[in-house]
């Protein structure tokens, strides 16, 4: 196993059940399972893409865990480090909205068996042996106090061991408030080499504005982005910074295109942008921070990682579930100008 192509990610898996198609909850006594969850979604879409992917987490020693252990195993991701205890797996309801319905989603993730890990419960050295990447967010230290500096011990032995560390800020307001992420959230952007966010994470995360962001309107300014994120890297240390920019005209429809700084040579570059008829948009900003990585890691250069990961998120939007199901083939032909959607013989 060469330390190039290995990465790691921790955070919480969890059950998903949703209604078929654009149906409301329980408009009809079926729900759909599968598995999902940020870090997760990153794994996968990492596996996929062809890089030797470990992911880290706890699931219940029951049923219900090993399904998430086995759903991961399908989609070529290690699981040697998934622990097992506590009493559940925690559960989201996600209903699809169509047209001018927004999307729904309900938790019901309290007493998980991942917001039971503590500090000192996970051989980090021994995981990081041989990783060139480490990737978090903040949905994870947002699980409890114990997660948050297990967090942070993460971050640290993955440095230690010379990996690289991308924090994606991810918000959730239905785990903690705006004080209590910022609390946690800037010493964490701090230890970042990448850091990847959107509008509102930054705003909620890191407590700086971005001026001109209207994504209700379809209205984005992108100089507005640009001094946030050289801001961002110049407070925090933060080699670059990516920004997803999501133009929601309806449930339907969606502008999406990404910015990122590059605080080595102070280059601003920004995507293609797509216009996309959303299929499922959950994971999307996963599958951009897993693109950035693999672009990275395979060492493209800062402007052809993003456009592959905006390729790549494009492509997740299309796919029902969480998890990209895509190749890296299939990401560079669109981020290569083959936009078509014609039948591959």
């Amino acid at each position: 196993m060469t330390k190039d192509r290995k990465a790691v990610t921790f955070g919480e898996i969890m059950l998903r059940l949703s209604p078929p198609g654009f149906e409301r909850f329980f408009q009809s006594p079926l729900l759909q399972a599968t598995f999902g969850g940020g870090e997760a979604n990153v794994a996968v879409s990492l596996a996929h893409f062809g890089l030797t992917s470990c992911y880290v987490t706890r699931v219940p020693a029951n049923p219900i865990g090993d399904g998430a252990v086995r759903a991961l195993r399908a989609e070529g991701v290690r699981t040697d480090y998934v622990q097992r205890g506590g009493d559940r797996l925690g559960i989201y309801f996600a209903e699809t909205g169509a047209s001018q319905r927004a999307s729904a989603v309900v938790y019901d993730r309290a007493n998980a068996s991942v917001g039971r890990i503590k500090p000192g419960d996970i051989p980090w050295g021994e995981i990081f042996a041989g990783a060139s990447w480490f990737h978090t967010s903040g949905i994870t230290p947002a699980l409890g106090p114990t997660v948050a500096e297990a967090t942070d011990e993460a971050v640290r032995a993955a440095r230690a061991a010379g990996a690289m560390v991308s924090l994606d800020l991810n918000y959730r307001a239905k785990l903690w408030s705006k004080e209590r992420a910022r609390e946690v959230m800037r010493p964490l952007a701090a230890q970042a080499d990448v850091l990847i966010a959107n509008e509102e994470d930054i705003q909620s995360s890191l407590g700086l504005e971005v001026s001109g962001a209207d994504v209700a309107g379809g209205h984005l300014d992108v100089a507005g982005y640009r001094a946030v994120a050289e801001r961002v890297a110049r407070e925090f240390g933060v080699t670059r910074v990516a920004i997803t920019l999501r133009e929601s005209f309806s449930a339907s429809r969606n502008g999406w295109s990404a910015v990122l700084f590059d605080a080595k040579d102070g280059a601003f570059h920004q995507s293609q942008r797509y216009d996309v008829s959303i299929v499922d948009r959950i994971g999307g900003g996963d599958s951009f921070a897993a693109g950035l990585i693999y672009g990275l890691v395979t060492g493209r250069s800062a402007e052809a990682a993003l456009r592959f990961a905006v390729a790549a998120s494009a492509l997740k939007q299309t796919i029902p579930g969480d998890f990209n199901r895509v190749t890296a083939a299939e990401v560079d032909r669109l981020a290569q100008g083959d936009e078509s959607g014609r039948v591959q013989r």
